[in-house]
């Protein structure tokens, strides 16, 4: 994530060359995420990653962005959005300072897609909304035809859902497809080991 961390934020959102100032170097707030919410025992099937990044904005002002990527068969617990909202208040109490929260859903489940925390009691109501990005949901056309690096990742994910039980001769193929689509992107070398990375 570290090396490609740049066009995933051109990916996640259109606008970010004019919101963030992406010549300014990131801030991984690696150990501090991990005081905040210890390690725990996941889910069978279930993998998360989670990144809390600081970044500048182009005013100079800093942001939290907080990149949750969950990885699964399944829907897991189905408390995603929940662990969302407590990501969200942990991070707010102990630095102050705006937050934008993406959950990436890398399941099969095409009902699972949650993107709001609700809670109200007597009068009492809280709403949290995040972005969340189901690859499920994208098009391989789409994302063969887009420039940005990181399309080459969720298409990864993409193939990875669709093809679960392709040979070993398939799977060789896929890869020599995705190994094509990196080489047609121009990419330095840290952009091309952090896609290996994740492969």
């Amino acid at each position: 994530m570290e090396q490609t961390f740049s066009h995933f934020l051109r990916f996640i959102f259109p606008d970010a060359d004019a919101v963030f100032d992406l010549n300014r170097p990131f801030d991984y707030l690696d150990k501090e995420f991990e005081q905040l919410f210890p390690p725990e025992s996941n889910g069978k099937g279930v993998r998360y990653v989670d990144k809390l990044v600081k970044v500048y904005l182009n005013d100079g002002s800093e942001q939290f962005v907080l990149c949750h990527v969950e990885i699964q068969s399944s829907k897991g617990n189905g408390d995603l959005a929940e662990r969302m909202f407590r990501y969200f208040y942990r991070i707010w109490d102990r630095y102050k300072v705006p937050i934008t929260a993406i959950a990436i859903l890398a399941d099969e489940n095409g009902r699972y897609r949650p993107e709001v925390y609700r809670q109200e009691f007597m009068g009492t109501s809280l709403r949290y909304d995040f972005n969340s990005y189901k690859i499920m949901d994208q098009q391989e056309s789409v994302l063969r035809s887009n420039k940005n690096p990181f399309s080459v990742i969720v298409l990864t994910a993409l193939l990875a859902i669709k093809n679960k039980k392709i040979s070993d001769e398939g799977l060789k193929a896929i890869k020599h497809d995705l190994y094509d689509e990196m080489i047609n992107r121009e990419m330095d070398k840290d952009t091309r080991q952090g896609l290996y990375d994740y492969h």
